[in-house]
């Protein structure tokens, strides 16, 4: 990936340093390592799912945690096991730290762990400050009378 500078959007923008931050580290995330593979899946208008293929990984292994905007998913192997002799290793079965950016008022709902794979819901919650509300056409008049 080329990179970018933001440097304009420093000078001309006031306020916008956090997008300009966010921006900056998706394209440090993108030097992340691809293991495990995962998908994020839309469950509906506000949540989310997000599944991480962590085949060999018991529960207690995997620890999540979200810190400010940034979810982060650990797994831990213990020290390697001498006594197993592989033909084939096609199971990974390394340590690994991956990270996810949540965008604003997004909330881990619940996590779960079935099979192999690691579920992870989530939902953006907008609080009521923040949705549209519809003005009526004079009620500002009826008000003052």
């Amino acid at each position: 990936m080329r990179n970018i500078d933001l440097t304009p959007l420093y000078r001309s923008f006031i306020g916008f340093d956090h997008l300009a931050s966010m921006i900056d580290n998706a394209s440090r995330n993108e030097k992340q390592s691809t293991y495990p593979p995962y998908n994020i899946e839309l469950l509906a208008e506000d949540k989310y799912r997000i599944t991480m293929a962590v085949a060999g990984f018991a529960k207690h292994e995997v620890s999540i945690e979200v810190v400010e905007n940034t979810l982060q998913v650990t797994g831990t192997k213990p020290g390697k096991d001498d006594e197993r002799k592989f033909l084939h290793k096609g199971i990974s079965e390394r340590s690994f730290e991956r990270k996810f950016q949540l965008g604003d008022h997004v909330k881990v709902l619940a996590a779960d762990m079935e099979n192999g794979l690691l579920h992870v819901d989530l939902e953006r919650v907008v609080p009521e400050a923040k949705k549209p509300r519809k003005i009526e056409i004079g009620s500002q008049l009826l008000e003052n009378n």
